[in-house]
């Protein structure tokens, strides 16, 4: 395995191709800049796989893009890989989100299920308001870390820094005390994916959505442990896609999901 390159971004989206993913184009950029794209050669100047590591300090590391061409699946390819970015990791805990295929290897390897999360797509009518937030403004962005911090529990700065200029929409919910949320929105190909959205209570993650959430087809992810989501989701005639699995490995990650809204991206936990 070694580490790979923006440079070939190219054969990493071949390589996505091969397995049915589509470009996204955003994403990959976006995951070269915070994370470790590693990658294993295939011997004819191909990609035989990759796997994405974003480590945040030695906390957490968020494990996503496992793939594995489908001329050498089901060889070990995956798992040797996993075992290999994590261990160069090195943290304590190690999170991921698993679809219905790639499951069943990160249960031999010990991850446990934390959960479900469904995404949810279809066309918005977009947001008739914008009174209740505010764009971020720089002075914002100290609040806006630490309250990230505390609700993913471990420091994303990479992440976090690079949110203005990744994000299409990026607005915050001010309250007396300073930031009571933060919230976005960014665009995947024709698709805009909603978050990520952190905040203290269901209300003003509700009103992030709201005003945030663009005219046109969006996605949402949406953990189980939110049914105000899911009920915002269908209310406004999305429907749910695909579902997947939350899973940790390691110490337990010290997270607040009662606060942990929508996620940046599956990819970044």
């Amino acid at each position: 395995m070694r580490l790979l390159g923006i440079d070939e971004l190219g054969a990493c989206q071949r390589l996505a191709k091969d397995r049915g993913w589509g470009p996204e184009d955003h994403k990959w950029r976006f995951l070269f800049s915070v994370g470790h794209v590693y990658g294993v050669d295939d011997g004819n100047g191909e990609l035989a796989g990759t796997v994405v590591c974003t480590p945040y300090g030695k906390d957490v590391a968020a494990i996503s893009m496992v793939l594995v061409a489908k001329r050498f699946e089901r060889r070990g390819l995956g798992g040797r890989m996993m075992r290999h970015v994590m261990d160069e990791a090195g943290t304590a805990s190690t999170c991921l989100t698993a679809t219905d295929y790639g499951r069943p290897l990160y249960e031999r390897m010990g991850f446990r299920s934390m959960g479900l999360c469904t995404t949810y797509t279809g066309v918005s009518e977009g947001s008739s308001h914008r009174s209740a937030t505010k764009p971020v403004e720089e002075a914002d962005m100290a609040a806006v870390h630490a309250l990230d911090t505390e609700v993913f529990g471990a420091d994303r700065s990479q992440v976090v820094d690079g949110l203005p200029t990744f994000c299409e929409t990026l607005r915050v919910v001010r309250d007396g005390t300073g930031i009571a949320g933060y919230g976005g929105a960014w665009r995947n190909g024709a698709q805009v994916i909603v978050g990520p959205i952190i905040a203290q209570d269901a209300e003003t993650a509700l009103t992030l959505v709201d005003e945030v959430v663009p005219e046109g087809l969006v996605r949402l992810d949406i953990d189980h442990r939110h049914p105000e989501l899911i009920d915002w989701a269908e209310r406004h005639g999305l429907r749910p896609a695909f579902t997947t699995t939350i899973m940790e490995f390691g110490a337990p990650v010290a997270n607040d999901p009662s606060r942990l809204f929508l996620p940046v991206a599956q990819a970044l936990g």
